[in-house]
């Protein structure tokens, strides 16, 4: 059955009746917004050779913003009727008082189509899904016989949004996402290890199902559990390190890219702040915040305060050039918004995030940074890590790496953690491999305690003077 498409405005709010409340509630402040929102999540995980959870989510509600200055008043509900609303702007109204504003420019709220406006999951059975499911572990166990373990999860989202402007405005968006991970525990002579593969976009779950998708991450996520499985314990120590293409650029958008925020900068909390126009980076180091990549996780075609997404160059050619903004910090700080007001849900306030956030390629051939390494590590599988964004010191583990010795690529390597600071390991870039790679679609970050999509890449990179915390001296 065809989902209905979203009307925020019924008989319990028309739309002439919400713009009279918002504009009152926002009369004499400097910005503020009506977003709302339906969404549903559906997930399966398919673990030991049996469902072990199905879940399915689905909400709706506003949230009202009035914007004095550095002070924001919101509020929230999940009853979109008018009588919510006033109470709404009630409070709201409560933190910014009445007058002493100017009136934001609006922005240009003309939306690009980067994805389809789709339910992911529609047309497709859950008893399609298990099947599915029960196919691809089935055919992990059999690829060989150390799977112990095999562990499916696939999960769709729908997040549709309107956001009504005190000047009439109205920019609407409807952003699908799909997604499917597979994760294998291997096991030889009492020792198990693991390794997983996935991945998804903007676009519906059909697309995630054909067998030459999967079955590449079931024989993935196999090659990294069996190249872990003949590990050896990480050596420690200072040395340079090669990062891979693609996902290590997660290193990229925790060390380097937070620190590019406009809030954190506006606040003097980053590692960046009052360094525009300085260097920052060795040269030829570029970054990019790009919300504009059609189907990536990351991208969207107007921002929760609708704003249009754009390419916003940010370090070019080792030079800082430009934070990520929201509206109300892209104001305090005299400069134009950037596309990048994100927020998780109708429950929170918008804020300066990253969508997909990158290093172009330069001109070296990844096998020749390689054969450069004298003595350090290649890593090209990141798991978890840890930054600190006033000084940009971070922590990373390895999920997969390698010792390199006089340019040759020995014995995977476990335990490894690479320990540094973001500014640093930007001026210790030695080379930038010809192979700029995106990650497959598995990113999620966190910030003030709201989670959204985003996008990391980065080609083969050599990095000097790492850190590296291991097992052995």
């Amino acid at each position: 059955m065809t989902r209905p498409s979203f009307d925020p405005f019924s008989t319990d709010l028309d739309r002439d009746g919400a713009l009279r409340i918002l504009r009152d509630a926002v009369a004499g402040a400097d910005d503020g917004e009506l977003f709302l929102e339906r969404s549903q999540q559906e997930s399966l995980v398919f673990d030991d050779g049996r469902l072990r959870n199905s879940s399915f989510m689905a909400g709706r509600g506003f949230g009202l913003r009035a914007v004095l200055g550095e002070v924001t008043g919101y509020a929230h509900s999940t009853d979109i009727s008018e009588a919510a609303l006033r109470r709404a702007a009630e409070t709201a109204r409560l933190a910014v008082g009445r007058g002493g504003g100017t009136a934001a420019m609006r922005p240009a709220m003309e939306p690009v189509n980067l994805y389809p406006a789709i339910d992911p999951a529609e047309g497709i059975s859950t008893a399609r899904r298990i099947a599915l499911l029960r196919e691809i572990d089935a055919f992990a166990r059999a690829l060989d016989p150390r799977v112990v373990q095999v562990t499916i999860s696939m999960g769709s989202s729908l997040q549709e949004i309107a956001i009504l402007r005190p000047e009439g405005g109205l920019a609407t968006d409807i952003r699908p996402m799909a997604r499917l991970n597979v994760a294998v525990i291997v096991e030889n002579n009492d020792r198990r290890e693991s390794g997983s593969a996935g991945g998804g976009g903007r676009h519906g779950l059909e697309q995630l199902m054909a067998p030459d998708h999967w079955q590449g991450l079931v024989h993935e996520a196999l090659r990294i559990a069996l190249v872990n499985l003949r590990s050896i314990p990480a050596p420690a120590g200072v040395m340079d390190v090669v990062l891979g293409p693609g996902w290590p650029g997660i290193l990229l958008h925790e060390a380097v890219g937070h620190g590019l925020e406009g809030d954190f900068n506006r606040k003097k909390a980053s590692a960046f702040a009052g360094l525009m126009g300085q260097r920052v980076a060795a040269p030829g180091v570029t970054v990019v915040d790009d919300g504009t990549i059609a189907g990536r996780r990351g991208s969207i075609n107007i921002d929760d305060e609708g704003t249009p997404p754009a390419r916003n160059v940010l370090i070019e050619d080792g030079i800082l050039t430009g934070y990520m903004q929201d509206r109300q910090n892209a104001r305090l700080m005299g400069v134009a918004p950037t596309g990048n007001g994100r927020r998780e849900s109708f429950a929170n306030v918008p804020m300066p995030r990253m969508t997909n956030t990158f290093m172009p390629g330069g001109d070296a051939d990844p096998a020749a940074i390689l054969a450069d390494l004298r003595d350090g590590i290649y890593a090209v599988g990141f798991g978890g890590g840890q930054v600190d964004i006033t000084n940009g010191k971070f922590v990373f583990s390895c999920t997969e790496a390698y010792r390199v010795r006089n340019g040759v690529v020995g014995d995977p390597i476990r335990g490894a953690t690479l320990i540094g600071d973001g500014a640093t390991a930007l001026q210790q870039v030695r080379a930038i491999g010809n192979d700029m790679a995106l990650d497959p679609g598995i990113g999620n970050c966190g910030k003030q305690g709201q989670w959204v999509p985003v996008g990391v890449g980065q080609p083969t990179l050599m990095i000097g003077g790492l850190t590296v915390g291991g097992s052995a001296a």
